[in-house]
């Protein structure tokens, strides 16, 4: 059996990561999941999802446990201090952070004090030792150093590899990025109070909701040259699932729409394989669900005014997308323990 992982919280991302190692046939051992809910709760969400249907494995209950294709999987309830989770007595390598709430590195220090050897946050990190979106700077990672991971965010990893790609063809002077982002569990369903947004207190499947998103920052932690150089928005949108980044780049080449597209082209069918696609189909959000892509980059959206300022377009399944890189970087973490 291959590397060993315990996933700490089981939501939209920690579930979706079984979907991946389900059908990637990973030799991944998911040993215990850390969760406030019931074992049948889990179970049951496991099986059944409103966005992206119906488990293609097996899901079912052994006592507290959940079994997945045949597993076991250890169903934990330690939420008030995650030293106390038995990652090193259950041989966990990597724990994935999934819950939202643990993105510092003091916090995620405690799964290593558990027993963990690396951990893998599900966001954007405060204070952890390196930041990766595969595809971009994946080289960076030092297994010696490196123990508290970030993987970003779904929109950084989408907006990343897009920005790579432009910057080493024609070199970005400086960029606005706007996400088209499908409401998440940040969102109220109904009008009600938020921690700090009056705009993400008002009901998620009624408007479209302007909200800031670090994505575009984020992007300059693993692209250090763009530091200063891009910012950006979110809308949140009513739709449950799938995202569009839509960046402005102002190019210190003269470019025009085919050169733009070609080198997107080359990108997804050399090194970036995997992470960025390239289409030229006319096709909506619905259309990209479970796509296990970063970014899609839409060749038909591309537009160029005056030789050297830039507008691509690029979509991404905000969840399956995240979910695949975060499993993607778990290996590569693993292969170099």
């Amino acid at each position: 059996m291959g590397v060993k992982i315990g996933i700490n919280g089981f939501g939209r991302i920690g579930r979706y990561l079984l979907r991946v190692i389900h059908n990637q046939k990973m030799d991944v051992d998911v040993v215990a999941v850390n969760a406030r809910a019931s074992t049948e709760m889990y179970a049951h969400l496991l099986k059944y999802d409103s966005v992206h249907g119906k488990f293609p494995g097996e899901v079912a209950v052994n006592g507290d446990n959940i079994i997945v294709d045949g597993k076991e999987i250890k169903m934990l309830r330690i939420t008030d201090d995650l030293s106390k989770i038995p990652w090193g007595e259950l041989g966990v390598d990597i724990v994935m952070e999934t819950t939202g709430k643990f993105r510092d590195k003091e916090s995620c220090l405690k799964h290593i004090k558990a027993g963990a050897k690396k951990v893998i946050i599900s966001a954007p990190g405060k204070g952890v030792d390196v930041t990766i979106v595969m595809g971009v700077n994946e080289e960076c990672y030092d297994p010696k150093n490196h123990h508290i991971i970030s993987n970003a965010s779904c929109t950084t990893n989408c907006l990343a590899p897009v920005v790579k790609v432009l910057h080493d063809n024609f070199k970005i002077k400086r960029g606005l990025m706007t996400t088209v982002h499908s409401y998440t569990m940040d969102q109220r369903l109904l009008d009600g109070s938020h921690k700090k947004d009056f705009r993400r207190a008002r009901a998620a499947a009624v408007s479209m909701v302007p909200t800031t998103t670090g994505a575009a920052i984020a992007v300059t932690k693993v692209i250090p040259e763009l530091e200063g150089k891009l910012d950006g928005i979110a809308i949140r949108v009513p739709t449950p699932n799938e995202s569009i980044v839509d960046l402005v780049a102002e190019l210190e080449a003269n470019v025009s729409k085919e050169q733009v597209n070609e080198v997107f082209k080359k990108a997804a069918e050399g090194r970036l394989k995997g992470i960025l696609a390239y289409s030229e189909e006319p096709l909506v959000s619905v259309d990209y669900i479970g796509n296990p892509h970063s970014a899609v980059v839409d060749g038909l959206l591309t537009n160029v005014i005056d030789e050297n300022l830039v507008k691509v377009f690029a979509w991404y399944d905000n969840e399956a997308g995240f979910a695949y890189r975060m499993m993607d970087l778990a290996m590569y973490v693993a292969e170099r323990m």
